[in-house]
């Protein structure tokens, strides 16, 4: 007889009524036995003497079973697997955490004579892992939660969603905040889990429940946690953003261990129990009439539902114990607060949120924090604020002067009226000289030779500049290279030649001729006839 067809409570009552005096067929038809089956219990128990006493002083379960096995014994063995031979090392890979698909195709290949199959290997993987038992990491401790100390936060893919402001089908989550004492939840859809929607929706949720429980259990999503601890020697790196949320709000943060769901086991079943009950068969409706539904099944459904575990109604375990055991929400507004992490770009500037914000050159090529609020882009490097700009503001991009290398920075500015104002700064003649420049040429673009001009002047005192543009204007030349080559020898201190202009009329002295006498003077010559 086989150790499963032995059931001890059912020889215990086999017993009881045979010492009540009941006929074979009778005990048989009582509990449920073929006769057969009867008959070789019966005969067991009656060879070691178990069926004559009192009926209410029956024999133990354990006295039961040594007795039957004393007369049908098990199995004094199992059957010999084929793989028996590689025993050992599918053992060793068994322990090394191998699937059975890959110990058989290892032993295919490095074992010139293996020819077992793949259900043998899992076949025999199943009595190793039979034989050595449950380890002490697959035991399931439950942890009793005190009221208040803790909360338990994840996301729950629920599919795509219609959003009103696109009129699109969108990727949708649902965020669920359950408290492990009475098992109260807090549930909202969001089209993204970013580090804001995050900040916001667990300020939304401390609303909700009127208070902040003393820690909070994240999942090792980015927003929370950026690089997972896998182990208890190694740091967790919380992310800036939400550690200012905790220090504002008064809560630790406990992340969860990576690829461990059990470790926040509460929220992971109050996902699933939101998402098959109340998303189910939801794709493609707008979000904002799945939300108002969600908060309407969370009153009248999830919340006064009998809990399996506690025996109660989280809504009523909340309002008796719970909610009074939160910590008071604080007076003041939480700003919500964005961490990011930049690379400065060789113009000068970081990108957060498609906007471009200026650091100090000599920051080009490395790392930076951003530190950003509704009104403010601070920059921190290497734990010193090296930036601060704000976030409203027109144009693209974000720019302090003083952040760009000198004697580059004003090569930005890309008008013509910018460099003719500041030229008329050091004087109007420099500023006409530099209006004939930019119009020295009809096709090509002068302001690249404005600009040079202009700077160049701008290292000289302004009398020097306007002789420099007067002597350049006089001869025509409007090239950057003649300005700094009078510069350079001091022409511009030199007088200008004099030019007298005529006067209008008559020439005085003709130019190009003779007077008239000189061409009525004749020699004496001898006109003899020849």
């Amino acid at each position: 007889m086989g150790r499963k067809r032995i059931d001890m409570h059912r020889l215990q009552e086999l017993v009881r009524l045979h010492r009540l005096g009941r006929g074979a067929r009778e005990v048989a038809r009582l509990l449920e036995m073929s006769p057969n089956t009867e008959r070789r219990y019966r005969e067991a128990l009656q060879r070691e003497a178990l069926l004559e006493g009192p009926p209410d002083a029956l024999p133990e379960l354990g006295e039961l079973r040594a007795a039957v096995e004393r007369v049908y014994p098990p199995p004094s063995s199992m059957p010999v697997s084929s793989l028996e031979a590689w025993r050992t090392k599918i053992k060793q890979l068994h322990e090394l955490g191998v699937g059975p698909k890959a110990i058989h195709d290892r032993l295919r290949l490095e074992e010139a004579d293996y020819t077992g199959s793949h259900s043998a290997v899992k076949r025999m993987v199943r009595q190793l892992a039979k034989a050595a038992g449950p380890s002490a990491e697959e035991v399931a401790i439950p942890v009793e939660t005190e009221p208040g100390a803790e909360a338990q936060v994840d996301f729950g893919y629920v599919g795509r969603l219609l959003d009103p402001e696109r009129h699109v089908l969108r990727k949708a989550w649902v965020f669920v905040m359950t408290l492990s004492h009475s098992r109260q939840m807090f549930a909202k859809v969001v089209f993204d889990q970013k580090t804001t929607t995050w900040l916001r929706l667990h300020v939304d949720a401390f609303r909700f429940f009127g208070g902040v429980p003393r820690t909070i259990v994240p999942d090792n999503l980015k927003a929370a946690v950026i690089r997972a601890s896998f182990s208890h020697d190694q740091p967790t790196a919380l992310n800036r953003s939400y550690r200012e949320l905790a220090r504002h709000y008064g809560f630790s943060v406990d992340p969860a261990p990576p690829y461990q769901p059990k470790k926040k086991g509460k929220v992971e079943r109050a996902v699933q129990f939101v998402k098959r009950s109340y998303f189910a068969g939801r794709h493609g409706e707008p979000l904002h009439e799945v939300q108002q539904g969600l908060e309407r099944w969370l009153r009248e459904v999830a919340e006064p539902r009998i809990h399996p575990t506690t025996g109660r109604s989280p809504r009523e375990l909340f309002d008796a114990v719970e909610q009074q055991a939160l910590r008071p929400l604080p007076a003041a507004r939480f700003e919500t607060v964005e961490w990011r992490e930049a690379k400065v770009h060789p113009d000068c500037c970081i990108s957060f949120d498609r906007r471009l914000y200026s650091v100090p050159w000599r920051w080009v090529g490395r790392s930076v924090w951003v530190r950003a609020t509704e009104g403010s882009v601070v920059v921190y490097g290497d734990d010193v604020r090296i930036a601060t700009h704000s976030r409203s503001g027109r144009g693209r991009r974000s720019i302090d002067e003083s952040h760009l290398p000198e004697g580059r920075r004003d090569l930005r500015h890309r008008s013509a009226d910018y460099w003719v104002e500041r030229a008329s700064k050091i004087h109007p003649d420099v500023a006409r000289f530099i209006e004939q420049v930019l119009d020295s040429d009809d096709v090509l673009s002068q302001l690249r030779t404005a600009q040079a001009i202009v700077t160049h002047l701008e290292g000289f005192p302004p009398h020097r500049a306007r002789g420099a543009c007067e002597r350049a204007a006089f001869y025509g030349n409007t090239s950057y290279r003649s300005i700094k080559t009078l510069l350079a020898r001091a022409l511009d201190l030199e007088p200008l030649p004099t030019v007298v202009s005529p006067k209008h009329g008559a020439l005085e002295t003709p130019r190009f001729a003779r007077p008239i006498t000189d061409l009525l003077h004749l020699e004496e010559t001898t006109n003899e006839p020849h």
